[in-house]
């Protein structure tokens, strides 16, 4: 994992303004005055596809805005299976649970080539406790967690397994900054809608041969979204 600790890039405005996802990130409504409150360097570290952030046992000292990639949130159970009950992209807050003073409530791992912040959590704390301009963001990020829960809920747990892949590859798609989007392996497919590895192959290969899905290599792959919109009617 390469670590690059950026000393001055939340303690100088016009450093920060510079990001390129300046209006996503957890800081995005702060002002020079704020980012004199942080003591504590933003660090920016570089994760490539397996590696994980944090597991659920670590101290949860840090959360982590990611810049570029995805993250799953995995529940591991004792007799070595795991379900993955969220994806998080760019311009989302991983670990947001421990602002609240809990624990991280899962393990986060890098699915692809990932960027992110991490951002000790005792910096957010004295913001948000001597600025109001944090707060909007914070409601916003709680309020987004809210969101993708009933959304994995609804589209992604019930339902027959071919509408629930569908929901997972348009969801990916809306997601990505590309006309391509990361496709999970089919074990993580299943981990993420209940349904059996098999069956998750079995439902990539019939929308392939239907023209919906073209796989661009085992982790890519582009559709015709409207087309694949009209399976669900």
């Amino acid at each position: 994992m390469k670590i690059e600790v950026i000393e001055e890039v939340w303690r100088e405005l016009g450093k920060c303004e510079a990001c390129g996802i300046r209006d996503l990130v957890l800081f995005a409504d702060l002002n020079e005055d704020d980012f004199k409150l942080i003591h504590q360097p933003i660090v920016d570290l570089h994760f490539k596809p397996f590696q994980t952030l944090y597991r659920s046992e670590d101290s949860p000292d840090f959360v982590y805005t990611i810049r570029s990639g995805l993250v799953k949130l995995v529940n591991y159970s004792s007799d070595g299976r795991y379900r993955i009950v969220r994806l998080l992209g760019k311009g989302d807050l991983v670990g947001i649970e421990v602002l609240a003073g809990l624990p991280y409530a899962h393990c986060a791992e890098a699915l692809e080539p990932l960027d992110v912040c991490r951002i000790p959590v005792s910096e957010v704390l004295r913001i948000n406790r001597d600025t109001p301009r944090l707060h909007q963001q914070m409601l916003a990020r709680w309020q987004k967690i809210s969101s993708d829960a009933d959304y994995w809920i609804t589209e992604l747990s019930t339902g027959q397994a071919r509408q629930r892949v569908i929901h997972l590859l348009l969801h990916l798609a809306s997601i990505s900054d590309s006309d391509d989007f990361f496709l999970p392996s089919r074990e993580d497919m299943g981990a993420m809608l209940a349904i059996t590895t098999e069956t998750a192959s079995r439902m990539i290969s019939a929308l392939r041969s239907e023209k919906v899905l073209k796989v661009e290599d085992k982790n890519r792959a582009s559709a015709d979204l409207e087309q694949m919109r009209a399976l669900l009617t």
